[in-house]
């Protein structure tokens, strides 16, 4: 039997190692331009800022400082509504209780209900008067009973101005304790929105604004938030011609009055979470942070207890013992967390990321105080992957701009 075997030819050869050589040297020249960029990041990054990038496998792509503990600003609030959400439940809702006495007196008491707005207080008053036994067309006095949480709540952060990111918290409040007025043509104070009348208890407050137009808070003092609550209440009944002869007063719901209606609210904590991730609001974070903390320890709800909620889930849920929450919106500068911890809450948000912010093919939240700036989320690459992303920049006058600029070019 004879054998032949077979030769490569020169120019085979030739051809074979070619290949193989462009091969590698397209992959190395695909790598570097992959990795330049990512590494361009470098030059954004000082002593007191951070940058961290994990793709969806779970693989670093890129750290810097991931360890240091920095101001998170408002990104602090994906951290708030994880606590929410573990505590309360996707799907849980908020509840307002109405009660009466013997004495035909109204009683209303809230749970923390972050979006009592004005069309739901319309609402409200709408089955209200469906389950008013008597059908009366006058009540006596109109309670409101914020005990659900300890007054007053202070957050730390939060300024005595008439800006709406420092509106103080309660258990019963609406529009988020602000007030939204503009002038007329004749100068007068109006209403700044149609479905809000401008009630004369807040004029006095308007007028110390000297403001010609804009959203301005109610305050803490004197219970004044939580009397305007009552306010706007009675004049919701008496469009459904349900007058008063009463005063207007903070008490509490004893145990002889008789519950006639609760309002579950109509939004979901998930819808709640969507609304506060959208518009930033500190006092709906706050909210839901106190809230938590009552559901975990019961009530009163306290911001002591929220934190102590937003620790131990921290800590036996996540696996972060080293960061440190003063309040729950990012209004403080005292809270701090590192990018690498910021980066594990961004894994169990996950499957929530949807609820925030969309430019092109990333979701994210932003951060600002003055001289910080912070922006925290995923981008969504071809095959619909997540990469989890964290900016803290700590130093002033810089921008998250243009390395979300690079981030968005290089991983989507």
């Amino acid at each position: 039997m004879h054998f032949t075997s077979k030769t490569r030819s020169p120019f085979n050869s030739f051809m074979f190692l070619f290949l193989i050589l462009f091969c590698f040297l397209q992959s190395l020249w695909t790598k570097n331009l992959y990795a330049k960029p990512l590494d361009d990041l470098n030059s954004f990054v000082g002593n007191h800022d951070a940058i961290l990038v994990v793709n969806p496998q779970g693989r670093i792509v890129f750290s810097k400082n991931a360890d240091n503990q920095l101001v998170p600003a408002s990104i602090l609030k994906i951290f708030t509504a994880l606590v929410a959400l573990h505590y309360l439940g996707p799907e849980y809702r908020f509840s307002t209780e109405f009660y009466q006495d013997q004495d035909s007196t109204l009683k209303i008491k809230g749970y923390g209900d972050p979006l009592l707005i004005s069309e739901i207080l319309m609402e409200i008053v709408n089955n209200l008067i469906l389950n008013l036994e008597t059908k009366p067309t006058i009540i006596n006095d109109l309670v409101l009973d914020d005990s659900y949480f300890n007054s007053p709540v202070l957050i730390p952060g939060v300024a005595s101005s008439y800006e709406p990111y420092d509106a103080p918290n309660g258990a019963l409040c609406v529009n988020f304790n602000t007030v939204n007025f503009r002038r007329d043509k004749n100068g007068a104070y109006v209403s700044g929105e149609t479905q809000t009348p401008l009630l004369p208890f807040v004029l006095s407050r308007i007028t110390a604004s000297a403001m010609d137009r804009g959203r301005i808070i109610l305050s803490r003092q004197k219970n004044e938030m939580t009397l305007y609550a009552g306010h706007l209440f009675l004049y919701f009944l008496k469009k459904q011609e349900i007058k008063s002869n009463g005063r207007i007063r903070v008490g509490r719901v004893e145990k002889c009055d008789k519950l006639i209606f609760r309002y579950r609210s109509r939004f979901s904590l998930i819808q709640v979470v969507s609304t506060l991730l959208e518009y930033s609001n500190n006092f709906i974070a706050n909210q839901l942070l106190i809230a938590s903390g009552a559901k975990a320890y019961g009530p009163p709800g306290t911001l002591e207890k929220g934190i102590r909620a937003a620790s131990t889930y921290a800590k036996n849920n996540l696996k972060i013992d080293n960061v440190t929450i003063v309040e729950g919106s990012g209004i403080s500068r005292s809270n701090r967390i590192s990018a690498k911890n910021l980066c594990k809450i961004l894994n169990v948000f996950e499957p929530y990321h949807f609820l925030m912010r969309r430019r092109d093919n990333a979701f994210y939240k932003t951060g600002t105080l003055k001289g910080i700036h912070t922006i925290a989320g995923y981008i969504e690459n071809a095959k619909g992957e997540l990469y989890c992303f964290v900016v803290l920049l700590n130093t002033p006058g810089k921008s998250t701009k243009p390395i979300i600029d690079i981030l968005l070019h290089d991983l989507g």
